[in-house]
C-alpha cells in the first residue's frame, strides 16, 4: 500500500472513529436505533451478554450525556417526589445499581434498581434472555439473579444521584427463602433510608410461588409487615406494589382493595410486570424447543416473561382496569411496551402518572428516552393548543 493510501485510510478511520464517538456521546437516536444496536446484536447474539456489557458501558460513562434532561412542560410531583419528566427505567435493566448515573445522564428522570434479594443468588440457568427482533420483544427467565442487599447497598448508600433524578429499589425474596415476608421486610429496613422509593415485587413469572403472594390474605399480611417496618424509618419512603398483567378481574379487584385499605395502603401501583409468554411466543424467539422435542405439554411450562411491543396492549388494558378501580386516589406507573412518545401518551391517558421502559433500551439504546420525551412533549403541546383553539 502506498503512503498516500495509508494516509487516506488513517484519516478515514480517524474520521469514522470520531463520528462514532460523537454519535455515542451525543445520543444520536438514528445512529443507535438503525446502526449501533442492530450491529451489537449481530456481534453479540446472546441477549444476556449484551445486557451486561450495556450496563458496564453506562457504568463507566460510555453512553449519551444529555445536559437538559428535564422537560418543563412534563414535570410532575408523584408520591411526594419531583420528576423532571415522566419517563424512567423499569426494574430489570440495572439489577445491582451499577449504571444509575449513566442512565440519569442519558436523560431518564428516574431509575428503578433491582430486583434485589436479601442474599446473593444466581437466578435460573443460562441461556435465559431471548430477543424477538421482528416484534421488538424479549423473553427473559432471569429468576431474580442478584448480588444481594449488602453489595447493592454499598453502591447506593452515598446517594450520589441526589439532585440529578429519582432512584427506587425493587425488592424481591430469595428463591429458597423459608420466610418470603421477612425478605421483603429486610429490604425495607436495608434500603428505606437510602432509596427515594421502594417497590414490592410479587409479580415476576420466573420465581415459583411468587405470584401467589398477591392472594388477598397473603398480600394483606405482607403489606402490613412492610408498612410497619417503614413506620420505624426516619423518613416516610414511598412504598409501591408491582402487579402482573395476567391477573383476572377479580384478582385485580382484590389487589387494589388491599392496596387502598387504610391499614395496608401503599403509595402507588406499578402496572405491570412482564407477562407469561405462551409457547408460540417462546418458540418464535428460540426460548422453547420445537414441538417434536418437547417431553411435557407446553402449557405446563413457564417459558419466561414477555416484554416489549407485544406486551403494550395487554399491560395497557390492565392499567385501564386498575385506574378505574383506584379512581385517581392512588398514583400509577405504566410499564409495558413503551417505545415512543405515542405509547407513553397512551399510558398517561389510561391513568398513569409516570411511565417506565426496559425493552426499548435493548432495541433503541439509551437515546430512546430523548425520543419518548420529545414526542410526548409535542403531543402534549399540540393537545393544549387544540383545547385553547376549541
Amino acid at each position: 500500500m502506498s503512503s498516500r493510501l495509508r494516509s487516506t485510510a488513517m484519516v478515514l478511520g480517524l474520521g469514522l472513529g470520531l463520528f462514532t464517538a460523537e454519535a455515542i456521546y451525543s445520543g444520536n437516536e438514528q445512529f443507535y436505533r438503525e446502526f449501533l444496536m442492530p450491529a451489537l446484536h449481530k456481534v453479540i447474539p446472546d441477549g444476556e451478554t449484551a445486557h451486561l456489557l450495556a450496563v458496564k458501558a453506562l457504568r463507566y460513562g460510555f453512553g449519551p450525556h444529555r445536559r437538559d434532561a428535564a422537560v418543563p412542560s412534563l414535570r410532575r410531583n408523584v408520591f411526594g417526589l419531583d420528576f423532571g419528566h415522566p419517563v424512567g427505567v423499569a426494574a430489570g435493566f440495572d439489577k445491582n445499581g451499577e449504571a444509575i448515573i449513566g442512565l440519569l445522564d442519558a436523560g431518564f428522570s428516574h431509575v428503578e434498581v433491582g430486583t434485589v434479594t436479601p442474599k446473593p443468588q444466581p437466578g435460573n440457568p443460562r441461556p435465559r434472555v431471548f430477543r424477538w427482533p421482528e416484534r421488538e420483544a424479549v423473553i427473559n427467565r432471569y429468576g431474580f439473579n442478584s448480588e444481594g442487599h449488602d453489595a447493592v447497598y454499598e453502591r447506593l448508600k452515598d446517594r450520589v444521584w441526589k439532585g440529578r433524578g429519582v432512584v427506587g429499589v425493587n425488592l424481591g425474596c430469595n428463591k429458597q427463602s423459608p420466610d418470603p415476608v421477612a425478605d421483603f421486610v429486610a429490604g425495607v429496613k436495608k434500603f428505606g433510608e437510602v432509596a427515594d422509593y421502594l417497590v414490592i415485587n410479587l409479580s415476576s413469572p420466573n420465581t415459583p410461588g411468587l405470584r401467589s403472594m398477591q392472594n388477598k390474605q397473603k398480600l394483606k399480611e405482607l403489606l402490613g409487615q412492610v408498612l410497619s417496618a417503614r413506620s420505624k424509618l426516619t423518613k416516610r419512603t414511598p412504598v409501591l406494589l408491582k402487579i402482573s398483567p395476567d391477573e383476572s378481574d377479580e384478582s385485580l379487584k382484590d389487589i387494589v382493595e388491599t392496596a387502598m385499605n387504610p391499614t395496608t395502603k401503599v403509595d402507588g401501583l406499578i402496572v405491570s410486570n412482564t407477562s407469561l409468554a405462551s409457547y408460540d411466543e417462546a418458540l418464535a424467539c428460540h426460548a422453547a424447543p420445537p414441538p417434536d422435542e418437547l417431553n411435557t405439554p407446553s402449557d405446563g411450562i413457564v417459558w419466561g416473561g414477555l416484554s416489549g411491543r407485544p406486551l403494550f396492549d395487554r399491560s395497557t388494558v390492565c392499567l385501564t382496569k386498575v385506574a378505574a378501580l383506584t379512581k385517581g386516589q392512588l398514583p400509577l406507573v405504566g410499564v409495558g411496551g413503551v417505545s415512543d412518545g405515542e405509547d407513553a401518551a397512551k399510558k398517561l391517558s389510561a391513568g398513569a402518572s409516570l411511565v417506565q421502559l426496559y425493552t426499548g433500551l435493548i432495541y433503541q439504546g439509551p437515546p430512546v428516552v430523548r425520543r419518548v420525551t420529545r414526542e410526548l412533549e409535542e403531543l402534549v403541546t399540540n393537545g393544549d393548543k387544540r383545547q385553547q383553539s376549541g
